[in-house]
């Protein structure tokens, strides 16, 4: 027997919607879509949502919800992460989500999305070996050290996208000075955690690394699917993001539009986990928060 079920993730940059047909062997996708909200930006680094962007997530929602009608969907869960969770007025976005459009949303602690994001890879991927899950947030960025039996450790930095670009006054294109800002900023937030991570495979969880295996592949992330990459080879790729300019980012296709601004700023965190790990394998998954919280509906 399905049941429909809808999914919505109010992420820093990115909402997402998932609608899937669970069923007794796991569940098919009906429907995904994403809308670039921009909810951190104007005030996640000063602790409140700005009106704005407050807007532009009641269109954003107010469109998912038809969606799930439209689709006949049974149940609804919405989950809010970094920039509601840690903003001031986040109560009062929740408020108004629930008055204008009747929809719940559950906010969830910087942990719980670690446990959901790590629910969410272990539906296709057997962690046969210890392996380091990196999901790159608007708001916050997301470890998850594992091996096949448990989770070892994990920590949700506040160490998003968002933040940074919001926190140093960028060049265009960046400088070395840039670069070299954002990567003392994420040693210092992330002190002593890496210590006693001993692996050198890193499962990226869609978002960024999707977008960045676009741009190497020159195609669409195949949806679904599980994907290796050497991770010698995408330096290049990281690096060309890197240095590359606004205007740059602009004409290419495979960027999609929330993440022009902010792709350097993520290339430079890839780069820097590749870097600090010495990781040899890439493991792209599909699969993360949205689809760790299906197995609590």
């Amino acid at each position: 027997m399905k049941e429909r079920l809808g999914i919505i993730d109010l992420g820093t940059n990115t909402f997402n919607l998932l609608i899937v047909d669970r069923h007794a062997q796991g569940f098919d996708r009906v429907f995904s879509t994403k809308e670039g909200v921009g909810l951190g930006l104007g005030g996640i680094n000063d602790g409140f949502i700005a009106d704005d962007a407050m807007n532009r997530g009641v269109v954003a929602l107010s469109d998912f919800m038809n969606k799930c009608k439209e689709l006949n969907c049974e149940k609804v869960k919405a989950f809010a992460t970094s920039a509601i969770r840690d903003a001031s007025n986040g109560d009062e976005f929740v408020k108004l989500l629930n008055e204008k459009l009747s929809l719940e949303v559950e906010v969830i602690s910087g942990d719980r999305e670690a446990e959901l994001i790590h629910q969410g890879v272990k539906i296709g991927y057997p962690f046969n070996e210890d392996v380091i899950i990196m999901d790159i947030g608007g708001g916050s960025t997301e470890f998850i050290y594992s091996d096949q039996e448990k989770v070892k450790k994990a920590h949700s930095f506040n160490i998003g996208t968002a933040r940074i670009y919001q926190l140093f006054d960028f060049e265009d294109p960046y400088t070395n000075e840039n670069i070299e800002s954002v990567t003392n900023y994420l040693e210092e937030n992330t002190s002593g955690f890496f210590d006693d991570i001993k692996t050198n495979v890193l499962i990226g969880a869609s978002g960024s690394f999707e977008t960045f295996y676009a741009v190497l592949n020159h195609k669409e992330y195949p949806e679904n699917n599980f994907e290796d990459m050497n991770a010698e080879a995408l330096i290049p790729i990281l690096d060309e993001m890197i240095f590359s300019s606004y205007k740059e980012r602009m004409k290419n296709p495979f960027i999609i539009p929330i993440r022009k601004k902010m792709a350097p700023i993520a290339a430079i965190k890839i780069k820097w986990i590749l870097e600090k790990l010495n990781i040899k394998t890439l493991t792209i998954s599909p699969f993360a928060m949205k689809e760790g919280v299906i197995q609590l509906m």
